[in-house]
């Protein structure tokens, strides 16, 4: 005879659990173990396989103090492999076992706007959102299903970028198209929604008058978006339907008259597989210099390349262009906060943007450190490293403690 239903009891919130945390790219993993306790996190081991399945490639992991427990100038053949080589280093490190995986998604579809426990039906509809971010999401699906037979009896959790987004009010979800499109799922998503989150979370663990009351987060890497956060919620953001609109990317295009869509389709032949094609791997950085989307590589050529300079300065641009926009939105800006491997590293970038800010009060001298104190300015600078693998810890580790699977 079935046990009689008893009611739960509450959840431990200060009990410590282990979540090893997955951030997936088309040719990457990205991977780290955290100590959980509430909303404290602790990184115990992480690392990076890049170039899968490349013949130019690394692999790296540390511990907690930054000490390196690998360094490979070749990647693993296949997620598979690395997932196995991830599942060895843990054991060889000594690190405690993880009671939960999270996987970053970028987005879950209209299917799925919060955080969830992935099972057998909700892989499935999944599979359906691939159309929505057809760059991120093979991949990202590839991974849980290795991750499921590697690790088999844990749970796995989907995070999605999207998830920080459903607070956008219409005026800023809504796409200017005819309405029934809303029922087919096309609307203004938003992206980078994990890393926004970190960047709040930070905020407000270290001001004592919380999170500014009109933030702007520039995430800017290989992909790159503005986000207008009020009170700590989002507002506006300027990836739209999928990851490929809004500023320039490393290959992106951002944002493009689509206009320009319908000419090489109509007086070009251009299907839908060239048309993504030459929007997502051959335009942005790399479409306008001609040379690389890497920003580093562009700094390099700068002084004797025309079209590198102009690659950079474009990219800038767009970025003063977004963040004048988002202040708008916000009716003024407290403070911007830059984050991302090109926001956290590129101080020339970071400098060229700010420069031509003054209209929002951002007041940048000759100096090339941030004006996070800058007397007398209206808006004031950040640099925030962005902690979407910690974020993504805190959330599998919550929705563990909600199913009871603790």
């Amino acid at each position: 005879m079935d046990a009689p239903n008893r009611p739960q009891a509450p959840t431990d919130i200060s009990r410590e659990l282990h979540a090893l945390a997955f951030n997936s790219g088309s040719s990457s993993l990205k991977f780290g173990l955290y100590r959980v306790r509430g909303t404290q996190v602790l990184r115990l081991v992480s690392g990076e396989a890049e170039g899968l399945g490349q013949q130019r490639g690394a692999f790296h992991a540390q511990d907690e103090n930054g000490t390196l427990l690998l360094s490979e100038s070749a990647a693993p053949a296949s997620q598979a492999e690395a997932i196995g080589r991830i599942v060895d280093l843990l054991a060889t490190s000594h690190a405690p076992s993880p009671q939960v995986i999270g996987h970053r998604l970028v987005n879950g579809g209209t299917a799925h706007r919060d955080h969830c426990r992935v099972d057998d039906s909700v892989l499935r509809e999944l599979e359906a959102a691939i159309a929505f971010a057809p760059l991120h999401m093979p991949a990202a699906l590839s991974l849980i299903r290795c991750a499921k037979a590697s690790f088999p009896g844990l749970p796995q959790m989907a995070c999605f970028d999207t998830t920080f987004h459903q607070t956008l009010p219409d005026v800023a979800r809504i796409l200017p198209l005819p309405r029934e499109m809303i029922a087919l799922g096309i609307q203004r998503y938003g992206f980078h929604g994990l890393s926004c989150e970190s960047i709040v979370r930070q905020l407000a663990a270290e001001r004592s008058d919380g999170v500014p009351h009109r933030l702007a987060i520039a995430h800017l890497g290989n992909g790159a978006s503005i986000t207008a956060v009020r009170d700590g919620i989002s507002v506006d953001t300027s990836m739209g339907l999928t990851p490929s609109g809004g500023v320039i990317m490393g290959t992106r295009s951002g944002d493009l008259d689509p206009g320009v869509l319908v000419y090489l389709a109509r007086e070009r032949q251009f299907d839908a597989a060239m048309l993504e094609d030459l929007v997502d791997h051959r335009s942005g950085l790399l479409g306008i210099s001609g040379l690389s989307g890497d920003m580093r590589t562009l700094h390099e050529a700068a002084a004797s390349n025309a079209a590198a300079r102009l690659a950079i300065d474009m990219f800038c641009q767009s970025v003063r262009k977004q963040l004048g926009a988002m202040s708008v939105v916000l009716d003024g800006l407290d403070l911007i906060v830059f984050t991302g491997g090109i926001g956290e590293n590129d101080v020339a970038v970071r400098s060229n943007i700010c420069r031509g800010l003054s209209s929002i009060g951002v007041h940048w001298g000759d100096d090339s450190a941030p004006p996070s104190d800058r007397p007398g300015a209206r808006c004031q600078v950040r640099v925030l490293p962005s902690q979407e693998d910690e974020q993504i810890a805190l959330h599998a580790t919550s929705l563990c403690r909600d199913i009871g699977h603790v």
